[in-house]
């Protein structure tokens, strides 16, 4: 039960203060979508508000943690009662965390997991009766990472928050699966966005010289949000289960079902050439 048409219906995204966030907002709107733009970052947030209106977009924004249930649920309330329930419902706020497992602390696992999957929890199981009971045509789409098919080095919290997202999503397409909603798994490859740049999701021992090396390979190599983005929106109109967009999104997932020996090699060597492993 694919949505025809993206015209009038109400779309929500998180993390949409910058990257795919911030393109999913104006892809959506573009398509006359009225959204409705989350993230913490409210100065960021506002810029995002201020661009979609400039363009004449319908975009209204509302600051909101993704960790914070209580939010959650007092959100979507809000939007029940005003007849707003989302049509679309874009899961998209992550945070990354950088450095050997065995050099990292391990209080960033318990704010990756907190954001990465406890957020998109959050964000489905508040929202997820109302659109249930408003009936026709709705859509999930929860933001995983190739990582959640194949990891790399140095990102183990981020690839277990992601793999989880993956299983959780797919566990919510079986147990839903004679209702009105469907859900998108979204596995973006290389991404050209500020993930890597926030030295606070960074381990102390991994040095400025290595990060200058990976940023640059995202620079190098990585597709803007904006291609995410816009596969997401499609996404939406064909019902796709599985979205595997931007560079080496496909190839991860198809060199994992041929030999898992084979892509562990293959990742390996990539992580010693674009900086995951120094």
């Amino acid at each position: 039960m694919a949505i025809a048409s993206l015209r009038d219906k109400r779309v929500v995204v998180t993390g949409a203060a910058s990257g795919i966030g911030r393109s999913a907002v104006l892809a959506f709107g573009r398509e006359g979508a009225h959204l409705v733009a989350l993230d913490r970052d409210a100065a960021g947030l506002a810029a995002v508000g201020l661009q979609a209106r400039e363009a004449g977009l319908s975009c209204e924004t509302r600051v909101l943690d993704v960790t914070d249930a209580d939010a959650w649920r007092a959100l979507a309330a809000t939007l029940a009662d005003d007849g707003a329930t989302p049509h679309v419902l874009v899961n998209n706020a992550g945070i990354g965390y950088f450095g050997l497992f065995l050099e990292s602390d391990l209080a960033h696992w318990r704010r990756v997991l907190d954001v990465n999957l406890m957020g998109v929890v959050h964000g489905c199981h508040a929202f997820l009766p109302s659109m249930l009971a408003a009936g026709g045509p709705r859509h999930v789409l929860n933001v995983a990472s190739s990582a959640g098919n194949f990891p790399v080095p140095s990102m183990a919290a981020y690839a277990a928050s992601k793999f989880a997202v993956n299983g959780f999503t797919e566990v919510l397409r079986m147990e839903l699966a004679a209702t009105n909603v469907r859900f998108t798994t979204v596995c973006p490859g290389v991404i050209d966005t500020p993930i890597v740049t926030v030295r606070s999701n960074v381990a102390p021992g991994v040095s400025e010289a290595q990060m200058a090396r990976l940023q640059a390979y995202y620079r190098r190599e990585g597709c803007s949000p904006d291609v995410v983005a816009a596969d997401m929106v499609r996404a939406v109109g064909h019902d796709v289960d599985m979205l595997l967009t931007g560079p080496a999104a496909r190839l991860v997932y198809h060199l994992r079902r041929i030999s898992l020996r084979l892509a562990r090699a293959v990742t390996l060597r990539f992580a010693r050439q674009s900086g995951y492993l120094a």
